[in-house]
């Protein structure tokens, strides 16, 4: 009997995948320690709500992950939105639009205006920090070290 060969999903593909997403908790003692408090509510979003707030996030501003997990919260009536699964939507989103801008795609989410807490700049987005930060300063945003890591600065000032 012949195999049949395993093709992996594209990051395009891995986005659209619902996952039978969005899906609703409530946040037991266990994770209360880092969520919130026992009895609050949690989404866990499709991976395509992550994205359609990243690609909304004009030229000239910025989002953080937290901000999209309160937009995600406020949008489906719940306590928060997680930050695990927010944060890996994120990086899925990111990985989608490269591979867009790749096929030659022009309209792409804009993913390195999304930052980490503090204004930081995603490392694990496609081209790092060093491609992330090249386009950030072309949309005029001043990137600075901060420790090991690269900063927005006043990233506060361009939230949107």
């Amino acid at each position: 009997m012949e195999k049949k060969p395993k093709f992996r999903k594209s990051w395009q593909e891995k986005l659209k995948d619902k996952k039978d997403l969005p899906k609703f908790v409530i946040i037991t003692d266990k994770m209360s320690k880092r969520w919130g408090k026992p009895g609050d509510t949690c989404v866990i979003p499709a991976p395509m709500e992550v994205d359609e707030i990243m690609r909304k996030v004009p030229k000239g501003k910025l989002t953080t992950i937290n901000q999209i997990r309160q937009k995600l919260a406020k949008k489906h009536g719940v306590t928060i939105g997680c930050p695990i699964t927010t944060g890996i939507f994120a990086w899925v989103a990111a990985h989608a639009a490269d591979e867009a801008k790749a096929e030659g795609k022009k309209r792409i989410t804009p993913f390195w205006r999304t930052l980490k807490e503090g204004g930081v700049i995603n490392e694990k987005y496609p081209g790092g920090v060093k491609e992330q930060k090249g386009i950030l300063k072309k949309e005029g945003f001043k990137v600075i070290p901060k420790g090991k890591k690269s900063v927005v600065m006043d990233f506060e000032k361009y939230l949107s």
